[in-house]
């Protein structure tokens, strides 16, 4: 299970030195405040040093964002979307630098970073196609020789607040239909990954993005994310991140009646009946768990299986989760990097401690890494309990870290209720070969996505993305959903009759 880190670290160069992107230009923050963006894996390894942001920083990237909209909402859809198209090309050539830097300052193996890089890639692709499909529509009019349309206009100034576990993907779904549509953008990247974000923004620049369009503030949720939120010149929020700072970022937004775009936790989970294929579905529960090392909101976080298969499913989840080797992600050999900082491992501790209490069983894991090869970094053990009971915090509550709770369910129904019963409704599984149960579950699961035979992660750039319940307000990323968030529908009519008409009085007039 161990793979040992680099030892010497003592021949270093100094780290480069960033600076916020506000309307085109690299400019240092008005705090003169920086932090360190470190590696996970081995927190001696500096990736770079970060602004600290705050108000004032978000105020001058407002300014430039505001400026830059008068002129690129005037550029037709296909020409602004073929920047999108010259920077997917750039992103293909740098696709491996920019999975290591990725690894470096996430910790995610480099298999998982490629994958992160690949989606802003094809997330490119499909927005910029969508430049020449932002269709409105037509209908005849009530009234003779008049026309009547529908058509997109963009929305303005969007404020984007992007999490550390996709820090590519993520903003790539945010950032790309917004300018597509024809607004500008101001975006907060997580503190622990600005890095990816840059060097996404850095593909758009050189693919020939305005300046002004897309404008970047470092720094932390309450000196850059809340007055991005309350700046009275942003007119739409776009956030991914936690329920209960959704829940704030959401009020505050609809205080100054500005669409809000909320993506936030999950608790997802894989039903598994008696007549599933066994192996494929062990392949699944550990990607599902202890991929990313289960720091994703649609990780699988609960198995709940019926009793017939429940035993000899933990212990060949358990038998192939020990071997997993955790380690350096840029390890090609390693399965499972680190949790993302000292915060996210104390949470995963105070977790497993809570399922010991309420009197579930570790199977396997349940420690922290700190000795040897992992002092330096943030590891923990890819962990299963056995005997969770459906009303245990660890099976209700999200952990973000490498645990999965297996639950006995004794039929499809109660397994159903089970997956339903908690707060979060993002993404659910169901291991069966009966089609007729595989479509009760996909009518009955209250979810935003549904798998069959496939574990509860590995969204698609061109379908939506989003949840139901505590997970989402209504709104999706990716797809085609996602422009009805980033366009405002207007409707226009045209009167050539020459006279005054007044519809509905003069359409029924006997």
């Amino acid at each position: 299970m161990v793979s040992l880190l680099r030892k010497d670290l003592s021949v270093r160069m100094a780290p480069k030195v960033y600076k916020n992107l506000i309307g085109g230009e690299w400019v240092e923050t008005r705090s003169k405040r920086t932090h360190e963006n470190t590696n996970p894996a081995d927190t001696r390894d500096v990736i770079g040093v970060f602004p600290h942001s705050d108000a004032s920083d978000v105020e001058a990237a407002v300014a430039a964002a505001k400026k830059a909209f008068e002129s690129w909402r005037l550029v037709p859809a296909p020409k602004r979307a073929d920047v999108l198209f010259r920077a997917a090309r750039i992103m293909e050539e740098r696709k491996e630098q920019y999975a290591k830097d990725m690894t470096r300052e996430m910790g995610k193996v480099l298999k998982e970073t490629r994958g992160d890089v690949q989606e802003a890639i094809d997330t490119l692709y499909f927005m910029a196609g969508e430049g020449r499909r932002l269709y409105g529509f037509t209908t005849p009019s009530e009234l003779p020789n008049k026309a009547a349309m529908a058509v997109r206009m963009p929305v303005g100034v969007c404020g984007m607040i992007t999490p550390w576990n996709f820090p590519m993907a993520i903003p790539s779904w945010k950032l790309l239909p917004a300018i597509v549509c024809g607004n500008t953008c101001v975006i907060k990247p997580a503190e622990d990954t600005p890095l990816s974000t840059l060097n996404l923004v850095q593909s758009l620049i050189e693919a020939g993005l305005p300046k002004g369009v897309i404008n970047i503030v470092f720094g932390s949720g309450k000196d850059v994310g809340t007055p991005i939120v309350q700046h009275p010149d942003v007119r739409a929020i776009s956030f991914t991140g936690s329920s209960e700072v959704g829940r704030l970022i959401g009020t505050m937004a609809a205080e100054q009646y500005k669409p809000c775009s909320l993506e936030m936790g999950g608790k997802n989970a894989i039903i598994v009946l008696d007549d599933a294929n066994i192996d494929l579905t062990v392949d699944g529960v550990l990607w599902g768990a202890f991929g990313t090392t289960g720091q994703r909101c649609t990780a699988t976080s609960r198995v709940i299986a019926t009793k017939k298969v429940y035993e000899q499913l933990a212990d060949k989840v358990a038998a192939r989760a020990k071997k997993l080797k955790i380690g350096s992600g840029l390890d090609e050999s390693v399965d499972v990097g680190p949790q993302i900082n000292r915060s996210q491992v104390e949470t995963t501790e105070t977790y497993v401690g809570i399922g010991k209490k309420e009197g579930a069983k570790v199977l396997i894991g349940g420690n922290r890494l700190a000795a040897g090869g992992y002092k330096h970094g943030f590891f923990y053990e890819p962990t299963v309990f056995v005997g969770v009971k459906n009303n245990m915090r660890i099976a209700q509550e999200e952990i973000f870290g490498p645990v999965v709770s297996m639950i006995q369910a004794d039929s499809l129904e109660q397994a159903i209720d089970y997956s339903n019963s908690v707060v979060y409704g993002l993404s659910t599984a169901i291991y069966t070969k009966d089609i007729n149960k595989a479509y009760r579950a996909m009518r009955d699961l209250y979810a935003g996505i549904t798998y069959v035979n496939a574990p509860t992660i590995g969204a698609e750039a061109h379908l939506p993305f989003g949840g139901v319940k505590a997970t989402g307000n209504g709104h999706r990323e990716g797809g085609w959903e996602v422009y009805e968030f980033y366009s405002e529908t207007k409707v226009c009519y045209v009167d050539y009759s020459g006279r005054l008409q007044r519809a509905q009085m003069d359409t029924y007039d006997v």
